[in-house]
């Protein structure tokens, strides 16, 4: 029967470090985390992927939208040093801004 489930089940989210590594480097994996450096340049876009739960921590502010697998946007901005708990999700970020954006993303494995 798991079987039957996995098939019916949605494919699993693409990694961005494979689907993205332009924007996305691994800093530190162990069995707990995994830590990615993202860096975005101006106007910048990156294709559709997912992240577990995840602690964002900005490290420039930033404006973003965000396209969802339904196609349903959401923008998105923060300041420059802070910190959000975002709940796992498949998206396709695009950089807003005319400056890059930078942060620290920490993903969190079950």
């Amino acid at each position: 029967m798991p079987q039957a489930k996995a098939a019916k089940a949605q494919p699993e989210a693409q990694d961005p470090v494979k689907v993205d590594p332009k924007h996305y480097k691994v800093e530190l994996e162990n069995r707990q985390v995994r830590v990615l450096r993202i860096n975005y340049g101006p106007r910048e876009k990156s294709v559709m992927h997912g992240h577990p739960a995840t602690v964002a921590v900005f490290l420039t502010e930033g404006r973003a939208r965000f396209t969802f697998p339904d196609g349903k946007t959401e923008d998105r901005s923060w300041t420059a040093g802070q910190s959000l708990f975002i709940p796992a999700e498949n998206h396709l970020p695009e950089n807003l801004s005319d400056k890059p954006i930078d942060l620290v993303l920490i993903e969190l494995k079950p």
